[in-house]
């Protein structure tokens, strides 16, 4: 078995889903537009399986006598989009054999829950590109479209990588932390020892001060006039 990539935003398909379905409610469901939940964009590892998800909301239950959904791809979107799989009224979701995926393609979804959503097994680089769900379930009055842009690397960044990323980065940010701390202390204590070297020079200044004081008084009382007898 092939392994799966499965992208983070599908977790977040299930909250899409509820704020929609509250939409719903609230709108009264007269006439309204299909309403598509799916991530936007898709990451997938070369020669894994990937799953690119579509999930509807409709005021309408599907009725598979007028459903119509497709899957379409462009490698870039200056191409024609091809059909890749396909909703039959007898056969259900039906992929078609097109020579870009051979058998790769495979529906995974669930039409009784509008989960239109399919795999692609052992991705290949040439396989990024738009992939596009397709949805008109009558009596809606528009159809509805998901536009997925799916990714394909080389490589990806493991759990490991990612906690010595973090190791080496509070590392890092531990030492700057120390040498910011370092020459605060370092400014204080020289803000500190000027603030005393002030002090005692204010000090002397004010005992010399006083010094000079003592002697012109001392001077003056030597030179005294004698009283008058």
């Amino acid at each position: 078995m092939l392994p799966t990539w499965t992208l983070p935003q599908d977790k977040n398909i299930g909250v899409q889903l509820m704020c929609l379905t509250l939409l719903l409610a609230l709108t009264g469901c007269s006439g309204m537009d299909v309403i598509m939940a799916s991530p936007k964009n898709v990451t997938a590892l070369n020669g894994t399986e990937v799953k690119i998800s579509c999930i509807f909301q409709s005021c309408y239950k599907m009725d598979p006598s007028v459903f119509v959904m497709n899957w379409t791809f462009q490698e870039t979107t200056n191409d024609t989009e091809k059909m890749l799989m396909k909703f039959d009224k007898k056969k259900g979701m039906v992929p078609l054999r097109l020579d870009h995926f051979g058998d790769r393609v495979k529906f995974v979804g669930n039409l009784e829950k509008n989960d239109m959503s399919i795999t692609l097994s052992e991705v290949e680089v040439k396989d990024a590109g738009y992939y596009h769900c397709n949805i008109i379930n009558h009596p809606d009055r528009n159809a509805g479209r998901n536009n997925i842009t799916l990714l394909v690397v080389l490589e990806l960044s493991t759990p490991e990588d990612t906690t010595n990323a973090v190791a080496i980065g509070a590392s890092v940010g531990g030492a700057l932390a120390l040498l910011i701390l370092s020459m605060v202390v370092v400014k204080c204590l020289r803000h500190h020892k000027k603030q005393e070297l002030i002090s005692e020079e204010k000090m002397e200044e004010e005992e010399k001060l006083e010094a000079e004081v003592v002697t012109e008084e001392g001077t003056k009382q030597g030179y005294s006039l004698p009283e008058d007898a």
